[in-house]
């Protein structure tokens, strides 16, 4: 997939209002061209924030992660997608995943499949009644999403090496957990700094707390533009 460097970095706008996702996004400047609003900033006004993005230039990832009956899951994607919105997620069941992908017909949104949580490991999933492991999972996941023709899956970047082998080169792989070499873990488990990341085959790395909770932010972002461009020479 030929994108910028700068393109491939996702920031996470993980914040709780309006106003300081403003101010994250006046910081960041030209630096980042693509920003990710998950639950707690969508549901304080972000969904509006996006329009305000999109006009401003810069992509937009719906982090909604999506998952209900068929008509429901839907409906809600046809509103996404007149938002202007680049990519939405919704959890990677088939049924839903069917949904989606009927739904956004005729618009540019693209729809990502979230296969097992980064934040889950094998303990996790059994406690939670599946008889697979994260590994298991996330393979049967990425190849119903492909035989879907889903745009793309959600996974950790530790496992975008074998879900390639799956997917093919059609599918996008965007990767959580990414933490630069010596940052803190904080909730995730299956983590991998940027460079390592994008030589395992991630097409966009989503980073949220190492930038917005950076003394710098401008800084660290550019940074791991800086190393995902290192990383694709």
């Amino acid at each position: 997939m030929n994108l910028d460097a700068r393109d491939r970095l996702i920031v996470a706008l993980d914040l709780p209002t309006v106003a300081s996702a403003e101010a994250m996004v006046e910081r960041l400047g030209d630096s980042v061209s693509f920003y990710k609003i998950g639950y707690q900033l969508a549901f304080a006004g972000g969904l509006s924030f996006t329009s305000s993005l999109i006009a401003a230039g810069k992509q937009v990832f719906l982090d909604l992660k999506l998952h209900d009956i068929g008509n429901t899951v839907a409906k809600g994607v046809e509103s996404v997608a007149q938002t202007g919105a680049t990519f939405l997620t919704v959890h990677a069941y088939p049924q839903t995943m069917k949904a989606a992908m009927d739904a956004k017909r005729g618009s540019k949104l693209k729809i990502l499949g979230v296969t097992v949580l980064t934040s889950y490991d094998d303990s996790d999933l059994f406690t939670a009644g599946y008889k697979l492991g994260v590994s298991a999972l996330v393979g049967q996941r990425a190849a119903q999403a492909r035989d879907l023709k889903v745009d793309g899956l959600v996974c950790s970047a530790e496992e975008a090496v074998n879900l390639r082998k799956i997917v093919g080169p059609g599918l996008s792989l965007v990767t959580p957990g990414i933490r630069p070499a010596g940052s803190a873990k904080d909730d995730q488990k299956r983590i991998m700094t940027p460079e390592k990341a994008i030589q395992s085959g991630a097409d966009y790395l989503v980073v949220g707390r190492p930038i917005v909770e950076a003394a710098d932010p401008k800084a660290s972002a550019d940074a791991i533009v800086a190393e995902i461009q290192q990383a694709k020479k």
